[in-house]
């Protein structure tokens, strides 16, 4: 299964969407959907460096039927959740990533946490 299974300490938003270019052009996947990916791992990637020192893991794969974006960091704090009110900094990335996902899941242990985004790669009527 292609991907990018990697340790990638240091990794930076350009890298990381250079990453998901390559991937998502392997699976031949169209120009919406791949902005919407890009836009994704840029949040994800950015909130890491930003909120969490870093990255730690970062992955991108085509599961059968979608795109999968994860993303690991070194905290185990859970990004700010949707409905974060206005005048607390903040969180409006993370709100954008689950309306542009269909589904995100945030795992955590003692090392930090992952988060993965799923887009599907059939357009919702």
């Amino acid at each position: 299964m292609p991907g990018t299974p990697r340790r990638t300490p240091g990794l930076r938003c350009e890298d990381a969407r250079l990453i998901a270019r390559d991937v998502l052009s392997t699976h031949h996947v169209g120009t919406p959907l791949v902005d919407d990916v890009l836009l994704v791992v840029s949040e994800l990637v950015s909130n890491a460096i930003r909120h969490a020192g870093g990255v730690t893991d970062f992955r991108v794969w085509c599961p059968p039927g979608s795109v999968a974006v994860e993303v690991s960091d070194g905290s185990t704090l859970c990004p700010c959740p949707p409905g974060t009110p206005v005048e607390s900094p903040g969180g409006f990335g993370w709100i954008l990533v689950n309306r542009i996902a269909d589904r995100t899941e945030i795992r955590s242990d003692h090392a930090g946490k992952t988060i993965t985004a799923f887009l599907s790669l059939t357009p919702v009527a």
